[in-house]
């Protein structure tokens, strides 16, 4: 496969992905989970068989209008609800009973929107600072195009998962972002192996056009690359099938964000770096 020839329909394909993302960002926003809003989240099991629209109706008359009621795949119903002290938090329970006969409350969990506001800070502080570890690491060991390179793909492989976390409006809690600086580790992984091969063929055949050089690259680390993607996402989507509901969303950020690493690294980060190659005056092989 001509890699390099192809990169314009890679790009698009990029692009196409990246703007729906851009677009649901600023019309949908994102469906920000308890961790980061604050509020309360309860798993009930009622004894009488109800639908969704009957839980609804309870809690609005109960005076809460804002729940957000999911049906699960076991029967019981999860409800994500503004912050309710603990009182307050028996006393609606108590009244959900009299309206829609016995319940059982399995969980119940509650953070104020002080403690939310302060988790968003801290998760956004790690990402700002795993950014910029990551630039300096690369600089380092990399020249500088290399480096630009590896963390435009990365932020491709972030902004492609938090797009279509927006998209379908999937909750983003606190293991997001230990999903992304997961997939920030992962991801770079696979670029520096294919950047690996790209200096060490520059190296040794110098006469050769630059597109081969980046194209023979690629095929030498795509075996590889696909291999250890592949042993890794089929443990993931195990995980996301068969998993509790407690790690599904972690384990479907992890699972994206690699299909997605595994795809820049391939068709995404070794195509920019040959363009910015052929228009830098400084070029080095």
């Amino acid at each position: 496969m001509d890699f390099i020839g192809k990169r314009k329909l890679w790009y698009a394909i990029s692009l196409v992905i990246l703007l729906a993302g851009l677009v649901s960002l600023i019309f949908q926003g994102l469906n920000l989970g308890i961790d980061f809003t604050g509020g309360t989240n309860l798993q009930l099991k009622f004894e009488n068989k109800l639908d969704v629209a009957q839980v609804r109706s309870a809690f609005t008359e109960v005076g809460i209008t804002s729940a957000q009621i999911q049906e699960l795949d076991d029967g019981t119903y999860q409800v994500k609800i503004p912050y309710l002290e603990n009182e307050k938090l028996i006393e609606t329970t108590n009244s959900l009973k009299s309206k829609l006969g016995g319940l059982e409350v399995l969980s119940a969990d509650s953070i104020g929107p002080t403690m939310g506001k302060e988790i968003f800070q801290k998760g956004l502080i790690a990402l700002i600072v795993a950014i910029f570890l990551m630039v300096v690491y690369i600089s380092v060991r990399f020249e500088w195009r290399f480096a630009f390179t590896g963390i435009l793909a990365l932020l491709h492989d972030i902004f492609a998962t938090l797009g279509l976390f927006s998209i379908f409006q999937w909750e983003i809690n606190s293991t997001f972002v230990a999903a992304v600086l997961t997939i920030f580790g992962y991801s770079i992984n696979d670029t520096i192996v294919v950047f690996d091969r790209i200096r060490e063929n520059i190296g040794q055949v110098k006469r050769e056009n630059l597109s081969t050089v980046v194209n023979n690259s690629i095929k030498l680390s795509l075996t590889r690359s696909i291999y250890t993607s592949v042993s890794t996402l089929i443990f993931l989507i195990s995980l996301l099938l068969f998993g509790g509901e407690t790690t599904k969303m972690f384990v479907l950020a992890m699972t994206l964000g690699i299909a997605f690493g595994t795809y820049s690294s391939i068709f995404i980060a070794s195509p920019i770096w040959y363009d910015i190659s052929l228009k830098s005056k400084k070029k080095r092989f």
